[in-house]
């Protein structure tokens, strides 16, 4: 393989108490309060529009203004509430002595994709950072995808995405890509083995190991 594609949150980096005191602060502005912050963690992958609409049933005009809720906490502060991953940075420096190509395919808006990849020193290794746009614009891991394949010319036969939830894993193998699931990251029980995921990796080290093989 001489591509890796991979996703940001429950991945490379544990975002979850930036996430969900974001997601709360913005259930708050609903009269909603959150009493345990972990019940939250569903909203960790998926765009967030939907997951107002599936968790909490918003209509889609209140979860946008929710989403805009949840970027007033989380433009400031939650985005740097968050941990990178055991061996992660020794994963992709390996990577890249290898000669591969890396690439970030995240539904979180580029803006702050960005920002958290160079607080944890590891925005060096990407040849590419593909996300969404605050506008929603690319809010599937389908467009996010596409996207990043259109701007960097890569095969997709040659490439391997990498992602903790169904939607990374559906994703890349509707492009034909090899698929690695991270199961330390999010995922609910199953869900990974059920998307198709070509490999699955337990932990972080696991990860490394996994992708170092392809």
């Amino acid at each position: 393989m001489d591509n890796f594609l991979f996703d940001l949150d429950g991945t490379l980096t544990d975002p979850s108490l930036g996430i969900t005191k974001s997601v709360a602060y913005a259930l708050r502005s609903y009269g909603i309060e959150t009493e345990n912050l972990s019940s939250l963690n569903k909203f960790i992958g998926p765009p967030l529009t939907d997951s107002f609409m599936r968790y909490y049933g918003f209509s889609e005009e209140e979860a946008v203004k929710a989403m805009w809720k949840y970027r007033e906490y989380f433009s400031v502060t939650g985005l740097f509430e968050n941990e990178i991953y055991p061996h992660t940075e020794e994963m992709l420096s390996a990577l890249k002595e290898k000669g591969k190509k890396l690439l970030i395919a995240t539904s979180k808006p580029e803006i702050y994709t960005v920002e958290i990849l160079k607080h944890f020193g590891i925005y060096k290794y990407f040849d590419f950072v593909a996300g969404n746009t605050l506008e929603e614009e690319r809010a599937t891991k389908e467009a996010v995808i596409e996207y990043a394949i259109k701007e960097t010319g890569i095969d997709p036969k040659k490439s391997v995405m990498v992602g903790d939830r169904k939607f990374d894993i559906l994703a890349g193998k509707m492009f034909g890509m090899k698929t690695v699931g991270a199961e330390f990251g999010f995922p609910e029980e199953n869900e990974l083995t059920k998307a198709g995921a070509d490999y699955i990796a337990k932990t972080s080290k696991d990860l490394k190991n996994i992708v170092l093989a392809l």
